[in-house]
């Protein structure tokens, strides 16, 4: 839910009606059955914060396979409201020198992430905490810097963590614009770069807005943070002066672009 309503806050819309496909295991295993109860409290505790209703879904029971349950699989679609489209934003960096600013805290937030499953295959650790009054302001200030043209491009960090993000904005703005981002947090690299924390966007501003931009986030009482600028055609991070990743836009841009062909490529 707060994921969903995000991405619409990312381009300027404000999140008028959920609907759902709720997939689960076999109902009549105890925790099958908790898993759906959480589930559906979950999305109504969160319908109640961002005052949206549930306009219809459906739920799909006894998905096993021999006996094994798949993982609960709560799908939302969620549409918002644009009110004026001139005012849309992208998550593609759009041009040299703007300024990359984080809005919302870096936590851990390895648990259950992508990081773990893929590189050490694991999935395990306690899914990222959220905090639904928090995330409800981070729109909110999403939505009026959008308002008042502040922001040049927005992007919400999910899967993958901030690493991810910021490569995704390089991709997406058309001519594979890099970034150059000094993080000073205290934590550890993996769970800086890779961890899933919520309530977090990677936006860009033109410098001659960032001051009005960092009052507005104080206004909302949400954290924000200059992370460093776009330009060039690196990705390049850096960890208390310590460079962890240095690669070609160009590169990461064709094996993101090319892996769902590569893993089903004939070999």
């Amino acid at each position: 839910m707060a994921e969903a309503c995000r991405n619409l806050a990312c381009v300027g819309a404000y999140p008028v009606g959920v609907t759902n496909c709720l997939n689960f295991g076999n109902p009549e295993k105890p925790e099958i059955m908790w898993q759906f109860k959480e589930v559906v409290e979950g999305i109504a505790e969160a319908c109640g914060i961002f005052e949206i209703p549930v306009t219809g879904g459906n739920v799909s029971f006894y998905n096993d396979t021999e006996g094994v349950s798949i993982h609960p699989t709560p799908v939302l679609g969620i549409v918002g409201v644009l009110d004026n489209i001139d005012l849309a934003v992208s998550p593609g960096f759009k041009g040299e020198g703007d300024t990359v600013i984080l809005l919302g805290g870096n936590h851990e937030g390895l648990g259950g992430s992508e990081y773990l499953r893929f590189l050490h295959g694991k999935e395990e650790g306690p899914p990222p905490r959220i905090d639904l009054e928090e995330e409800k302001r981070l729109h909110g200030l999403c939505l009026e810097a959008i308002s008042r043209r502040l922001l040049r491009s927005a992007h919400d960090i999910s899967e993958g963590g901030l690493a991810v993000c910021a490569a995704e904005c390089t991709f997406h703005g058309g001519t594979l614009l890099g970034c150059t981002l000094d993080l000073e947090d205290d934590l550890r690299t993996d769970a800086l770069l890779f961890g899933e924390a919520q309530s977090r966007i990677v936006v860009t501003a033109a410098g001659e807005r960032l001051e009005e931009l960092l009052s507005l986030a104080g206004e909302h009482k949400v954290e924000a943070s200059v992370l460093g600028k776009t330009g060039g055609g690196r990705i390049i991070f850096r960890h208390r002066g310590k460079t962890l990743i240095d690669t070609a836009v160009d590169e990461a841009f064709t094996r993101w672009k090319r892996a769902i062909a590569e893993h089903f490529r004939v070999r």
